[in-house]
């Protein structure tokens, strides 16, 4: 069992003030494949005072520095690329074929694309020809706490880490302690690279605890988070207190509007991005609303898709997907199945309980329910498992009244040929993102949502500006 039990604080790796170890657990396996601490306050507080000294001479670093250090960064993280992908595969059980191309794959186009956009960035400008003695500074935030997910762990760090050393903010970084080992090597590539003491800071832990005493530290100056929406809501009210900025990615409930003159792959591609990564994506999109005339022809077509999907270890080399995270997802996910069950929606594929021959593991069928309609909880509620919900519709206009009935407004989908029609639904969908016709959101777009899916933006030049302060100065000379 790996033993990572140390934080990295101020440019050494430092054991916990209060010796506290959790288990990591391999869900692939349902035992323990590593053993890390709770850090307390104490450790909190030693990490963001590390980052507040270092603010001082990091947060007036030249361009050129940082440019210089995160291209060290990008070479040393692809010599890691395998162990990376190792890590995620032991941690979240991610197929190591899907954990070596995408995972790791993502994590290594963000840091390039964050180097591009810093590149070309103007921290300082003027405000136009009609004020010539006005100056605009952009500037870091300061201290950040930046606290990822478990689904997509790389991904998630280097959308924070990345721009946030861009923009010469330190910070303190609290990995999912269900998901700390990809994580807990990047923090070795920052040391290796040579980035100045205290700049970046790692501290493991749980939310309850590292997490509640990161965000509520008086000097914290902006909180980066990726998570739930009730844990959202949570450090809203943390950051509150001190008036912090906030930069949240939450929960998202997307919607796949399939019309009649879809593309002949539109709903098995539909299915795939809803299973994909085990149904454990913030943007997949789990409600497909199919319109009438062809959908009873697709839900045979997503009975056949579903009962030849394939579920198996991660550790074997193919397409398929492998488990869920965590028991307590697992018996989450099972409970929303049931749920949908006994709410009435017919059950076409999938169901309660494990795919056969996996006996041990968190895996979860591939499920998918017919006839469900929007008031229903499978419709309503973010399962973040390998479930979708099909839902009929008549109308373009209906198809959009039942997209944007929900609390989230992440991603949502359109699957049409009629270009006209693709840019009507799109501008009317209340979504931070809208993919049409399986053409996916570049790496470096604007990634968030409106309403509960959070604030802010991740990702290219808006994920670079999100870690950064403007400034005007009249009578610049």
């Amino acid at each position: 069992m790996l033993e990572k039990k140390n934080f990295y604080i101020n440019g050494t790796w430092t054991p916990p003030k209060n010796k506290q170890n959790i288990e990591v657990i391999n869900p692939a396996t349902e035992k323990a494949c590593a053993l890390i601490s709770l850090g307390g306050k104490e450790d909190i507080h030693d990490a963001v005072v590390a980052a507040k000294e270092a603010f001082k001479s990091w947060g007036f670093s030249t361009k050129e520095e940082r440019i210089e250090l995160l291209e060290k960064l990008y070479v040393l993280y692809k010599k890691r690329w395998n162990d990376i992908s190792e890590a995620i595969t032991l941690e979240m059980g991610a197929p190591k074929d899907f954990s070596t191309k995408l995972q790791t794959g993502t994590g290594a186009s963000h840091i390039k694309s964050f180097i591009r956009y810093l590149k070309d960035f103007e921290f300082e400008r003027g405000l136009g020809d009609h004020a010539k003695n006005q100056r605009i500074l952009y500037e870091p935030k300061g201290v950040c706490a930046l606290i990822t997910p478990w689904n997509w762990p790389i991904n998630q760090v280097c959308l924070k880490v990345i721009p946030a050393l861009a923009a010469g903010c330190t910070m303190v970084l609290k990995p999912s302690e269900l998901a700390p080992l990809s994580a807990i090597i990047i923090a070795e590539l920052i040391d290796e690279a040579g980035f100045p003491k205290g700049v970046f800071n790692l501290v493991n832990g749980d939310g309850a605890i590292t997490g509640d005493a990161l965000t509520s530290h008086p000097d914290v100056n902006m909180i980066s988070f990726t998570g739930s929406t009730r844990a959202g809501a949570l450090i809203s009210q943390n950051a509150a207190k001190d008036f912090k900025r906030v930069s949240l990615e939450l929960g998202g409930k997307g919607a796949n509007i399939i019309f009649k003159d879809a593309d002949p792959e539109a709903i098995e591609r539909g299915a795939l991005r809803c299973f994909r990564n085990s149904g454990q994506s913030c943007n997949a999109p789990t409600r497909m609303l199919v319109e009438k005339s062809m959908y009873n022809e697709a839900v045979q077509r997503l009975k056949k898709y579903a009962d030849d999907f394939k579920v198996d270890d991660p550790n074997k080399e193919g397409e398929h997907i492998g488990p869920v995270i965590s028991e307590t997802q697992f018996n989450k996910i099972q409970g929303l199945i049931q749920k949908g069950i006994d709410e009435g929606a017919k059950l076409v594929s999938g169901g309660p309980g494990k795919p056969d021959g996996l006996k041990d593991g968190y895996y979860v069928k591939p499920t998918v329910f017919a006839d469900v309609n929007n008031s229903m909880n499978i419709a309503r509620t973010e399962i973040f498992g390998p479930v979708l919900s099909v839902i009929p519709f008549d109308t373009e206009e209906e198809a959009i009244e039942i997209a944007n009935d929900t609390d989230y407004g992440l991603t949502n989908y359109i699957q049409t040929q009629d270009g006209e029609k693709v840019q009507r639904v799109a501008r009317k969908l209340r979504s931070g993102m809208v993919d049409v016709n399986g053409a996916g959101i570049a790496v470096d777009a604007p990634f968030g949502g409106y309403k509960h899916s959070g604030i802010g933006r991740e990702a290219g030049k808006e994920g670079l500006i999100e870690f950064l302060e403007v400034k005007s100065v009249g009578g610049w000379s």
